[in-house]
């Protein structure tokens, strides 16, 4: 087995309030899941839509103090052990997640849905940071549904939020990962920079200020689009041309956490990832 995944994010919020919102069933259904149940030590349960294989709740606890929650998870056959840390920095407390059974090559052939932990976790923390903000939430991924559409609002222009979308120095910075970006019909979009990648996207559709197309290969055509006026944009993200067998919700999870954070580089003054390495 692999060495476990981990996921560090820095939230603005002190440690006993964050702790609440990972062990309180109302919080969790804002932040998390349409369904939680939390009786512990014996019930940690969430599940819904949202949620891997989340047909019905398939969690157990199996630690639980004032600084870690642990528990079994159910996915693909395989009881997996997810576990959050806190540990305060300031005003903020840091927040990890360790989650075992995740293996990269799930990402790319689809094979099983654990391939989908890495990014449903970004997604998850994102929102956990967000909610605890008082900022507004980012869509979740539908992991019922083979289509992918997903529309937030940014306290920025249009041109602004664009620029931020083609500019390989600027989407880099929030988006946390090297990319390298032709901004032209028939341009490269090379995530980890061309020098490193041989097989890069290509930029299909681009309309400045309104619309970006890249096509992505087998995970097929991500669109954004934008409208708006008076310094705020519409931004409307969606997928289309998979093999709708088998959606690839993996990089669905990593747009969607590339959103929150994309939305906080231009709202959140004196903006610092909120992703840490």
């Amino acid at each position: 087995m692999t060495e476990p995944m981990i996921i560090r994010v820095r939230v603005q919020a002190p440690l006993k309030t964050v702790r609440h919102a990972l062990t309180d069933p109302a919080a969790l259904r804002v932040w998390l899941a349409e369904h939680a149940e939390v009786a512990l030590p014996g019930t940690f349960a969430f599940w819904g839509r949202s949620i891997p294989e989340g047909d019905a709740p398939h969690q157990r606890p199996l630690h639980a103090d004032e600084r870690t929650l642990r528990f079994a998870w159910l996915l693909d056959g395989e009881e997996t052990t997810t576990e959050f840390t806190l540990e305060e920095d300031g005003d903020a407390t840091i927040v990890a997640v360790s989650q075992t059974h995740f293996d990269f090559q799930d990402v790319i052939t689809g094979k099983s849905i654990r391939g989908v932990l890495q990014t449903f976790w970004c997604c998850a923390l994102a929102n956990l940071a967000e909610h605890l903000e008082g900022r507004e939430l980012t869509p979740r991924i539908d992991f019922t549904t083979t289509e992918m559409r997903a529309r937030l609002t940014i306290g920025a222009s249009p041109s602004d939020v664009f620029d931020s979308l083609t500019d390989s120095e600027a989407v880099t910075r929030w988006f946390g990962y090297p990319i390298e970006i032709e901004p032209y019909v028939g341009g490269r979009f090379a995530m980890g920079g061309l020098a490193d990648n041989p097989d890069p996207a290509k930029v299909i559709e681009l309309e400045p200020g309104r619309k970006l197309s890249v096509d992505w290969g087998d995970a097929g055509i991500g669109t954004w689009e934008l409208e708006g006026s008076g310094g705020r944009t519409r931004l409307t993200l969606m997928q289309s041309g998979f093999d709708e067998a088998r959606p690839p919700y993996a990089a669905w999870g990593g747009f969607l956490s590339g959103l929150a954070e994309l939305r906080r580089y231009h709202e959140v003054p004196d903006w610092q990832p909120m992703f840490l390495p």
